[in-house]
C-alpha cells in the first residue's frame, strides 16, 4: 500500500500545475464550507452572549398592556413578593426612558436606564473604569451615571471619563450627573457591526429616576431564576401572586427570555446549515475538476499502463492507483482549505471583535465530503485505466 501511495505523489507532481489547480479547487471549495460555518457560529455565540448580557436568559415581568393593566403598577413590593419565591434567584428592578444626554455642547439621543445596585449580578455590566452603583447611591437617589466606552470615545476621545459631569434629560429637565464608572455591557457585537444606528446607553440609579420623573413603580423587573427552577413554572406562579395581591387578572405578562433566545438560536443554526450546504455545491464542482484531470492522466499514461499490464498488473491494481491519486488530491485540498477558512474565519472575527469559534464538526464533514465526492468521481476515469488492453496500450506514442 505504501508503494501506491508513493507512486501517486510521484505521477502528480509530474504535471505539477495542473495538480495545484485542482487542489486549489478543493482548497476553495472547504475553505467556503469551514468559513460559512466558523463565522455563522461566532455569529451565534456572540448573539447569546449579547442577549445574557441584556438579561435575556430569565424572566422578564411587565405589565400586559390590557385594561386592568392601566392602573396596576410593578412597586417595590412586588418586587419583594417575587424576590421571596423558591424559584427565584435573584431580581432588579428596572426603568427605562427615552431621553437625550449633552455633552461639550453635543447632544444625543440615549436610551436611559434605572437599575438597581445588584443589577450587575443579573445583567453583564461589567466595569472597566470607576465602580458601578452602590447601596448608598440608590438609598440616596444620587445623581450618578454609568456610561459605556463607546460613549467616552465618541464624546471625549478616551476611554476614562469617570469624574466628568454630563448632562441627562429626566423628568424634562436637564440634570447634571457625574460619571463613577465605565463600563462594558456584553459582547459589543451589536455596537460593532450597527454601531451609529444603536442608541447610547446611560444608566442610573432607579430612585433617581423615580424622584426625577415622580413616579414610584417600575417598568420592569428582571428575574434570574435558580438552576432547578422552570422557567415556565415560575413565570405562572409570579403572575399568579401578583395578580392576587393587585386584585386584578392578566394584568401582567411573564416574558420567559431564554426561551426567545433558544429559538432564535434555532434558527441561526438552521440558516449555518443551509448556508453550509449552499457552500458545498463548490464541492461538487471541485469533484469534477478531479474526475476531469484523472480522465486527462488516464489518456497521457496509457503506454505507461500496457506497461504495467504486460508486466503482470491486474485491473485492480491499476484501479486502485488511480483511486489513491484521486484521494490524496482530495485529501491535500482539503487540509489547505480547512488550514485557508480557519485564518480567513479568525481573520473576520477579530474584524468584528467577536470571539473566535471553530466548527471541527462541519470540518470534518466538508473534508470528509470532498474526499468521497472526489475518490467517487474517480471511480470513471480508473475504471477507464483498468479496461485498456495491454497490446492496444503499448501502441501508443
Amino acid at each position: 500500500m505504501a508503494d501506491y501511495f508513493k507512486y501517486a505523489f510521484r505521477n502528480l507532481t509530474r504535471k505539477h500545475v495542473r495538480t495545484l489547480l485542482t487542489i486549489i479547487e478543493i482548497a476553495i471549495g472547504v475553505a467556503s464550507v469551514v468559513v460559512i460555518a466558523n463565522i455563522s457560529q461566532c455569529g451565534t455565540d456572540a448573539v447569546s452572549g449579547e442577549m445574557d448580557s441584556l438579561g435575556l436568559s430569565g424572566l422578564l415581568i411587565t405589565k400586559s398592556g390590557s385594561g386592568q393593566s392601566e392602573s396596576a403598577s410593578l412597586e417595590s413590593q412586588d418586587l419583594n413578593v417575587i424576590k421571596n419565591l423558591d424559584q427565584v434567584d435573584m431580581t432588579t428592578p428596572i426603568i427605562t426612558d427615552n431621553t437625550q444626554v449633552s455633552v461639550r455642547n453635543i447632544t444625543t439621543d440615549a436610551v436611559l436606564w434605572g437599575i438597581d445596585s445588584n443589577a450587575g449580578n443579573i445583567v453583564s455590566i461589567q466595569p472597566v473604569y470607576g465602580r458601578l452603583f452602590s447601596r448608598k447611591d440608590i438609598s440616596t437617589a444620587a445623581n450618578v451615571c454609568l456610561v459605556d466606552e463607546s460613549f467616552s470615545k465618541r464624546m471625549y476621545k478616551r476611554d476614562n471619563i469617570v469624574g466628568k459631569t454630563i448632562n441627562i434629560s429626566c423628568g424634562g429637565i436637564m440634570q447634571d450627573f457625574t460619571v463613577v464608572g465605565m463600563i462594558k455591557t456584553g459582547t459589543g457585537l451589536l455596537q460593532n457591526v450597527i454601531g451609529s444606528y444603536i442608541p447610547t446607553f446611560v444608566y442610573v440609579p432607579y430612585t433617581t429616576v423615580q424622584m426625577l420623573e415622580k413616579r414610584s413603580g417600575f417598568d420592569e423587573i428582571a428575574v434570574k431564576l435558580r438552576p432547578d427552577a422552570s422557567a415556565d413554572g415560575a413565570g405562572k406562579l409570579i403572575l399568579s401572586r401578583l395578580n392576587k395581591i393587585k386584585g386584578t387578572e392578566n394584568a401582567f405578562v411573564s416574558n420567559n427570555l431564554a426561551k426567545q433566545k433558544n429559538g432564535l438560536l434555532r434558527i441561526m443554526d438552521l440558516v449555518t446549515l443551509i448556508l453550509s450546504a449552499v457552500g458545498a455545491v463548490s464541492l461538487l464542482v471541485a469533484s469534477l475538476s478531479i474526475m476531469t484531470t484523472m480522465l486527462v492522466s488516464v489518456t497521457e499514461r496509457t503506454r505507461e499502463i500496457g506497461i504495467k499490464k504486460a508486466l503482470g498488473a491486474t485491473r485492480a491494481n491499476i484501479m486502485l492507483e488511480f483511486l489513491i491519486e484521486a484521494m490524496v488530491l482530495s485529501l491535500t485540498g482539503s487540509a489547505a482549505g480547512i488550514g485557508i477558512g480557519v485564518g480567513i474565519s479568525w481573520i473576520l472575527a477579530a474584524g468584528f471583535h467577536a470571539s473566535f469559534t471553530l466548527r471541527p464538526d462541519i470540518m470534518l464533514i466538508a473534508s470528509g465530503f470532498a474526499v468521497f465526492c472526489g475518490t467517487v468521481f474517480s471511480i470513471y476515469p480508473a475504471y477507464q485505466a483498468s479496461r485498456l488492453k495491454p497490446v492496444d496500450a503499448l501502441r501508443q506514442e
